[in-house]
């Protein structure tokens, strides 16, 4: 009878502890984390709307940049949760909105795994094969690979809350972390948790090993086509940009392994430590991406510059008429 009852045993909400033994230096830690925030949803949204109203971007290449650009946006806007504690010290999130919240984290994280991915073939045909580059990355093509990528990364993370929603949890609410995360949640279960611990190493294998497997064959290959042409101007152009490109996927990666291997292997890292890295994981590649992917493009610019000049053009023509 107690083993039934205790298999619906939930909280009505989790407490997150944020930055333990920090709480006198939260004010000054929320300064940058503002700062990011708002340069990281000012800069995807000024990409986002430079491809949409220059037709002359909208080739694969920039659709791509928008799509994450559209990702980072909802990704940087988790950190509300993370100023929410800062400045309001409001810690205390529902069952099911944190469950929620799980999802986007680990959903919106595919998303942009899969995004790189796709963008480090598209860099691949550009190089290796540019003209044939239109007829191989057509539209369709784009829209079929990204749905199907997409449908991967929902069908797999969907499980991690369901499964979670299942546990019962009878004894401590208080989730070590800023943000509701899969085995953070799960750890409080007062059961066996082998379950979610596999399948969430299954979905991380499925969704970013296959990733990094493929992303690294891609620059592999284009390494290999680079060195092959034995020009030191495309050599230096190409390690230019596949540099920047590389620096944001190790970071990206990087902090996503080393969160996922402290919950599951319990290596003993300061909290501190920990949380922070769990934070700027989510702040840092939607601020990063639109340094390395667009500002650094001259197209990007140039048509953001061309669009500003128009407007700015037609409100004085509209002025001088008046």
């Amino acid at each position: 009878m107690s083993a039934l009852n205790t298999s619906y045993l939930r909280p009505k909400e989790f407490i997150l502890s944020g930055f333990t033994g920090m709480e006198s230096y939260q004010a000054w830690i929320s300064i940058p984390f503002c700062a990011m925030y708002i340069l990281a949803l000012v800069a995807n949204v000024l990409i986002i709307y430079t491809v949409k109203v220059n037709h002359s971007l909208h080739t694969p290449m920039y659709i791509l940049l928008a799509t994450l650009s559209i990702v980072d946006l909802a990704m940087s806007s988790l950190t509300i949760q993370i100023l929410k504690i800062f400045w309001f010290n409001q810690r205390a999130i529902a069952f099911e909105a944190c469950l929620f919240q799980l999802f986007c984290v680990h959903f919106l994280s595919s998303l942009e795994s899969s995004i790189l991915a796709v963008m480090a073939y598209d860099r691949y045909v550009a190089i290796y094969n540019p003209l044939r580059y239109m007829s191989i990355l057509t539209h369709r093509f784009l829209a079929q690979v990204l749905l199907c990528h997409f449908l991967r990364d929902i069908t797999l993370i969907c499980l991690l809350p369901i499964l979670t929603s299942r546990l019962p949890f009878c004894s401590s609410n208080v989730i070590p972390h800023c943000y509701c995360d899969h085995i953070g949640v799960a750890k409080l279960a007062c059961t066996d948790i082998s379950m979610n611990s596999y399948l969430g190493l299954f979905a991380i294998s499925s969704i970013f090993g296959l990733d990094i497997i493929f992303i690294t064959f891609s620059y592999v290959l284009i390494l290999r086509s680079v060195l092959k042409v034995g020009s030191k101007e495309v050599f230096h152009k190409a390690l230019n940009t596949c540099g920047s490109h590389f620096f944001v996927m190790l970071y990206f990666y990087t902090t996503l392994l080393f969160s996922g291997l402290v919950y599951r292997t319990g290596q003993k890292v300061l909290p501190e430590i920990h949380i922070m890295f769990a934070a700027l994981y989510l702040l840092v590649p939607p601020v990063l991406n639109p340094l390395v992917y667009a500002i650094r493009t001259k197209e990007i610019r140039h048509a953001f510059l061309k669009s500003v000049l128009n407007k700015s053009s037609n409100s004085m023509k509209q002025s001088s008429r008046c």
